[in-house]
C-alpha cells in the first residue's frame, strides 16, 4: 500500500496529493503517468505526475474532483493508504535542445502535467517561455511552481480577474509573432481538449511543431483493452502506450470529443449514488 505524506487543496474541486513511492519517483520521467486504485472495490484511474522528489522517494499529483473516484481521492488526508499504484506509464517526453523556445501551454488543470515537462525542458538548457490560464483567477494553480522553471511566465484569466483578459491561445499567438514562427521550435499544449486543439488552430499556420498530451477513456493503461484508441494521422493509436503525447496536428479531436462522452450517463450517476451515501446533494460533474 501506498502511503499519503500530505494533502493540499490548491482550488476549489482541486487537490494535491504527495504519496510515498520511491521506486515510481526514481524512474518516472516528465509524460509519464501512474494509474491508481483507492481501495479493493475502487476503479483504476490515470494521473499524470506533477512533480517527484527522489531523494525523499515521493511523488506529487494533482487532480480535480470531477467525479465519483476523484471526489473519493479527494477527501483522503496524510496518513491513509491507497491500495494500488502502478507507474511510471507511457511514452516520456522527448526532451532534447532545441533551438530558439519552446512554449508550454498549461490551461486548467492541465498546468500539473506540464509542469514537470517545463522542468524537463529547462534543464536540457532550453529557453522556456510558459503560458497558464483558467477561467478566473481564483482557480488558476501552480503559478509560483511554473515560475520557477520558466525564463518567462505569461498568465491568463477568462474573466480578465488576473493576466491577459482572454484564452491562452491569445497570448501564444502573440508569443510566436513576436519571437517569429521560424524561432519557435516547438509549443506542447495542456489542458481541456477544446483548449489544446485551438492551440494547434493557432501552430498550424505557423507550421510550428505541437505535442498534446491526450485524456482519453483508459482501463488496463497497457494497451490490452483497447479503450484508450485515439486516431492520429488517420491510424488508430493507443495513448497509454503509444501516448500520452502526440502530434497535435494529426490528432482526431472530434472522434476524442465523442469518446470522452461515451459514459458521461454512467458518471452522472455514479456521483449520484455516492451523494446519496455521503449526505450530500452537491454533483461535481
Amino acid at each position: 500500500m501506498y502511503e499519503i505524506v500530505e494533502t493540499q487543496v490548491l482550488a476549489p474541486t482541486v487537490h494535491r496529493m504527495v504519496l510515498r513511492a520511491p521506486e515510481i519517483a526514481r524512474k518516472h520521467r516528465a509524460g509519464n503517468f501512474i494509474v491508481l486504485r483507492i481501495h479493493e472495490k475502487g476503479e483504476r484511474i490515470p494521473l499524470t505526475v506533477a512533480d517527484k522528489d527522489v531523494e525523499a522517494g515521493t511523488i506529487t499529483l494533482v487532480f480535480q474532483a470531477v467525479g465519483r473516484t476523484t471526489t473519493e481521492l479527494g477527501e483522503l488526508k496524510a496518513g491513509d493508504r491507497l491500495l494500488d499504484l502502478a507507474g511510471p506509464m507511457g511514452e516520456p517526453t522527448h526532451i532534447d535542445r532545441f533551438p530558439g523556445v519552446v512554449v508550454c501551454v498549461g490551461g486548467g488543470i492541465g498546468v500539473a502535467p506540464v509542469h514537470p515537462i517545463a522542468c524537463a525542458l529547462k534543464a536540457a538548457g532550453n529557453r522556456v517561455v510558459s503560458i497558464i490560464g483558467a477561467r478566473s483567477k481564483e482557480i488558476l494553480i501552480m503559478e509560483e511552481e511554473m515560475r520557477r522553471t520558466s525564463d518567462e511566465l505569461l498568465v491568463a484569466t477568462d474573466d480578465g480577474s488576473y493576466g491577459h483578459h482572454g484564452f491562452v491561445t491569445d497570448v501564444l499567438r502573440d508569443v510566436i509573432e513576436r519571437e517569429g514562427k521560424q524561432n519557435v521550435s516547438l509549443v506542447v499544449a495542456i489542458g481541456p481538449v477544446p483548449m489544446m486543439r485551438a492551440c494547434c488552430k493557432v501552430t498550424e499556420p505557423y507550421g510550428v511543431s505541437t505535442v498534446v498530451s491526450l485524456n482519453p477513456i483508459m482501463v488496463d493503461a497497457t494497451g490490452m483493452c483497447g479503450a484508450c484508441r485515439v486516431t492520429v494521422g488517420g491510424e488508430t493509436r493507443f495513448a497509454c502506450v503509444d501516448g500520452p503525447e502526440f502530434d497535435g496536428h494529426q490528432v482526431d479531436f472530434d472522434e476524442l470529443t465523442q469518446r470522452l462522452r461515451a459514459y458521461l450517463d454512467d458518471e452522472r450517476r455514479a456521483m449520484q449514488v455516492w451523494n446519496e451515501r455521503h449526505g450530500s446533494h452537491s454533483c461535481h460533474g
